[in-house]
């Protein structure tokens, strides 16, 4: 065990964090823009696209709330703050454009909600959290990129708001390894489970 894992060990952190039933699906970010490595994309953001399409498939034949976000401004950038004063390139993520898109292969359906968000978080300013209360989640399979950005914020917001996040390790990727391996290992220790999809799956199944 490394040094900084003995030091939040001793101090309590890292305590286990059961999934409860209902089980609800948020997939983050996952548009054009970000599987690009010209755009936003990068490091592992192809590989955790490609592991979230079976994750999506199971969450629908179980009949899960499945919700999606996209990063939209608008067209005459009147929305834009603080994110893309830090970000400029974000103001080209428009309702129409390429980049903001949902990528094909985990495009949404008929009854899946779509938040748009101006912020990382896909929670904040937007209906997800009462979306998800209506249809009684209690624990929320996360997925989506990036994860030290987008991910990390919609999951210490889930948490604030009373849902239990289970962070899927191999659905979710950033541009760059060691912020992606960093947060998850933060998240795991002050905020959700994490554990790799395949696992998580069968964990969840035995439960059932």
């Amino acid at each position: 065990m490394h040094e900084e894992a003995r030091t939040y060990q001793r101090q309590g952190f890292g305590a286990t964090l059961e999934p409860k039933a209902p089980y609800g699906l948020l997939i983050i970010d996952f548009v054009n823009g970000f599987a690009n490595p010209e755009v936003f994309g990068g490091g592992n953001i192809t590989e955790a696209i490609a592991n979230t399409g079976p994750l999506l498939a199971t969450a629908r034949a179980q009949g899960w709330p499945v919700a999606h976000s996209r990063i939209v401004f608008a067209d005459d950038d009147s929305d834009h703050n603080i994110f893309t004063l830090k970000v400029p390139g974000m103001l080209g993520l428009k309702e129409d454009s390429h980049d903001s898109a949902i990528v094909p292969q985990l495009a949404p359906r008929a009854g899946e909600l779509v938040v748009r968000k101006t912020v990382p978080s896909a929670f904040f300013g937007t209906s997800l959290a009462a979306w998800l209360t209506q249809r009684g989640v209690r624990t929320l399979l996360v997925a989506g990129c990036v994860t030290s950005g987008c991910v990390r914020a919609s999951v210490v917001d889930a948490m604030s708001l009373g849902f239990r996040p289970l962070v899927l390790s191999d659905c979710v990727g950033d541009r760059a390894i060691g912020p992606h391996h960093a947060n998850l290992f933060d998240m795991a220790q002050k905020y959700a489970t994490v554990m790799p999809r395949d696992e998580a799956l069968a964990m969840l199944a035995r439960a059932a």
